[in-house]
């Protein structure tokens, strides 16, 4: 694909997401530190912020940074930090959110220990937001439940998912101007819903130099041969996106160009039989990205192994990491 062709395709893809707040995306957001606190995780500080991301109402976020002597005992560390945005899974768990990243999970599905210290073990800041309906944001100006949210905002002329993506495009703004970060080296990351998410803004945003997903790249014409429509959230549909021809490949083909390393580990539960790779789009598209390329393939229920952990937060952030699912 041609690159003005690809811009194309990028603007096409925003557009469907329905409108966006009316706000200055050249600033910054504005952010409110409630506390923090270098007693939950080991190594680490963690600090919680309520954030202005949407105009509508506040975003409770965690941010994970390394404490003052894992920094100390990081002697080659720069002072400025990669970044990475973290995004937290559904798993019909709302009241999770944001704490899947510095909190023990409850979801054997999850990781133990949460990622935010493993992180910052390496010298790296990460924040997680509550997505609308997770978290703090159970009841927010929206409504109460993710189904009167995405109700709500059909009739505002929005999308749920539109402004999912939305306050993780600001949350990223407001990462990559914090003091700490480097903004050359931002990453974003998750699993299931949060993989979602993560290609997304990989898809969307070219500031990110790393995409690392977990099991949820499925591809849109097997789930319905499947019919597994019911399998996903309402988060997940997109007005127009089959119309305007956009495949789970084409959305992960943006970032490919960006000198890929891959690992993968994990598939959703129960995946449509006969399902092609959907990610061979993209390797198509961009056969380049063939190299360097680390596939490792696991056909179970959601596992992420800790080698496969290791792989994911080892990647080096001048690169983008590509998470291939579902074989």
């Amino acid at each position: 694909m041609h690159p003005s062709r690809r811009l194309e395709r990028r603007a096409e893809l925003i557009a469907l997401l329905g409108e966006w707040p009316d706000l200055d995306r050249s600033r910054p957001p504005e952010g409110e530190r409630v506390f923090e606190d270098d007693s939950l995780i080991p190594g680490a500080v963690v600090e919680h912020w309520r954030l202005d991301l949407n105009g509508l109402e506040p975003v409770p976020a965690y941010v994970c940074r390394p404490a003052a002597a894992a920094a100390a005992a990081a002697a080659a560390a720069p002072a400025l930090r990669p970044g990475i945005l973290y995004n937290h899974y559904h798993g019909g768990d709302y009241g999770n959110g944001k704490n899947e990243l510095i909190a023990v999970p409850r979801d054997p599905l999850l990781q133990t220990p949460p990622y935010g210290g493993v992180l910052a073990a390496r010298g790296w800041i990460s924040l997680a937001i509550d997505h609308w309906a997770f978290g703090e944001r159970r009841r927010g100006a929206m409504g109460n439940t993710e189904q009167a949210i995405a109700k709500r905002m059909l009739w505002d002329g929005r999308s749920l998912w539109g402004m999912m993506v939305w306050d993780s495009l600001r949350a990223l703004d407001w990462l990559a101007a914090r003091s700490d970060v480097d903004a050359s080296r931002l990453g974003t990351m998750g699993l299931s819903m949060g993989s979602t998410m993560a290609w997304w803004l990989a898809a969307i945003d070219p500031r990110l130099r790393a995409c690392v997903d977990f099991c949820c790249a499925t591809d849109f014409e097997a789930l319905m041969a499947d019919d597994g429509l019911d399998r996903h959230g309402i988060y997940y549909y997109t007005p127009g996106l089959l119309r305007h021809g956009f495949t789970a490949g084409e959305n992960a083909a943006p970032p490919a160009p960006r000198a890929p390393r891959c690992g993968k580990r994990g598939v959703g539960r129960r995946p449509p039989p006969r399902t092609p790779p959907p990610f061979l789009h993209t390797l198509r598209v961009f056969p380049n990205a063939v190299r360097n390329l680390l596939i490792i393939l696991m056909l179970f229920d959601y596992v992420i192994g800790n080698e496969v952990r290791n792989l994911a937060v080892g990647c080096r952030l001048s690169c983008v990491v590509l998470i291939l699912t579902k074989v």
